[in-house]
């Protein structure tokens, strides 16, 4: 009968456990994990999820296995995880989740012997599934052998920079930066250089220029359509103006289309990529905007023949029933139709934590409502206390990023990317509170006074 449903997926779960604990491993000294016995009984999976989950962390550089001694975090890894910082929560998509598993119960049920077979076949359903999503037209067309998958942006992006020479290259970056791409790009020892914004709040097409002339630049990474964390659209101008500059300087273009699908008036219809050459075009994207954190799914767009071999060679284990739900899901249009009113529910929350900023803040604050997004880039007149905003905000409604955490460079240390992460608009109200009276402490101010 194969394995239960279950343990197709579980060791995502196991793998979020252990990178927990590699976080808040002491830097200093050898930090020894869990046997795999005892995290199998702790956390009441089998043995073979556990190792999965190690097997892959092993294979990411982040824990090393000693022979009868067992797993312990590598030194690197700990001072990455620190100097990264927190990471973004994501929304619970309950009702897509609940589709997932639906779809994934009735797949398990027809399931034959054969897993091999299961295997290959949701990959080439999700594959083929995500090449008809991105075709437009009979120029603009995608085959499923041009779609690579991953098990996240993470492994994703390392699997990419590795396949094109880049690592310990240089990269070009708008600035500031995806936190998931930033932390993907630190990782793999890769020259991070920043493009600094213009007036109008897109990256400097002449400083962009400059640094394309005279650094060694392998790869530009910018927004498809909706560059965060500011949550701001690219204009289609704009994006026909870079498209025209990257045809004197022919690198690879990176098209981040992780937050797209998250526009408010939904995505619009030019996109970066419809103004540049195809032949040094590579488009990233991922499932867990769409439908949450059960599906960490990353996935890569080229036609470039040396990516498919990178990823086959890599032989990532992708749980096959998840995928295969997923590629029913993107082609009965039931991701889509989830994500008009995801959209509309985003903004509405936006709209509401912005408002209860400015009302608890005033001109302490400065803020622009985004065109899309989840979180909300605030820039605030004083100095940050990072560490008290941490303590503040633990266990509340309202999630903090630093600034500093969209930058190599050590800009935006007076802002914060804020996410409201529950539903009750008196605990978002709490929590906004608990973020004013460490700042006020901050400030030696009473904690009553506003704005």
């Amino acid at each position: 009968m194969g394995r239960p449903v279950s343990d197709e997926f579980a060791y995502r779960k196991v793998y979020r456990y252990l990178e927990a604990l590699i976080d808040e491993a002491p830097r200093s000294g050898a930090s020894r994990l869990p046997s795999l016995r005892a995290l199998s009984r702790r956390l009441r999976v089998s043995l073979a999820t556990v190792q999965s989950a190690y097997n892959l962390l092993e294979e990411e550089g982040r824990v090393q296995c000693l022979p009868r001694s067992g797993y312990y975090v590598q030194g690197d890894a700990k001072v990455e995880a620190a100097a990264m910082g927190r990471q973004l929560p994501m929304l619970a998509q309950p009702l897509l989740e609940r589709a997932l598993f639906t779809h994934e119960r009735r797949l398990a049920r027809q399931r034959m012997h054969n897993v091999v077979a299961w295997e290959e076949g949701g990959s080439a359903r999700l594959r083929n599934a995500v090449a008809e999503r991105y075709t437009r037209s009979s120029t603009q067309y995608w085959r499923a052998e041009n779609v690579q998958l991953a098990p996240d942006v993470q492994a994703l992006l390392e699997t990419l920079l590795a396949a094109l020479a880049l690592q310990g290259g240089t990269v070009l970056v708008q600035s500031p930066c995806c936190w998931q791409v930033l932390r993907a790009l630190v990782r793999a020892d890769v020259r991070v250089l920043e493009v600094p914004l213009d007036a109008r709040g897109n990256p400097d097409l002449r400083a962009l220029a400059r640094l394309l002339g005279s650094e060694p630049v392998g790869m530009l990474i910018m927004p498809s359509c909706l560059g965060m964390p500011q949550g701001r659209l690219v204009s289609p101008h704009y994006q026909q103006q870079l498209g025209q500059l990257l045809e004197h300087h022919p690198v690879w273009l990176l098209e981040n289309d992780l937050d797209s699908e998250h526009c408010y008036s939904g995505p619009p219809k030019s996109r970066l990529r419809d103004w540049v050459d195809p032949h040094w075009l590579l488009v990233m994207g991922a499932f867990e905007a769409a439908v949450g954190a059960e599906a960490p799914y990353a996935y890569v767009l080229s036609h470039a023949a040396v990516l498919a071999e990178a990823f086959a060679r890599r032989a990532f284990r992708l749980a096959p029933l998840r995928l295969l739900a997923l590629a029913q899901m993107l082609g009965k249009g039931e991701i889509e139709a989830h994500l008009i009113q995801l959209r509309t529910d985003l903004q509405r929350r936006m709209d509401y934590l912005a408002r209860t900023l400015a009302l608890r803040f005033g001109q302490r604050v400065i803020l622009e409502m985004p065109d899309g997004g989840l979180m909300l880039w605030v820039r605030f007149r004083q100095p940050l206390p990072w560490e008290g905003i941490v303590a503040a905000l633990a266990g509340s409604a309202l999630h903090a990023l630093p600034g500093g955490q969209f930058s190599v460079q050590g800009r935006y240390q007076q802002y914060l990317a804020l996410v409201w992460v529950g539903d009750q608009p008196e605990a978002l109200q709490q929590s906004v509170e608990r973020l004013a009276q460490a700042l006020e402490l901050r400030c030696g101010r009473p904690a009553g006074l506003s704005g």
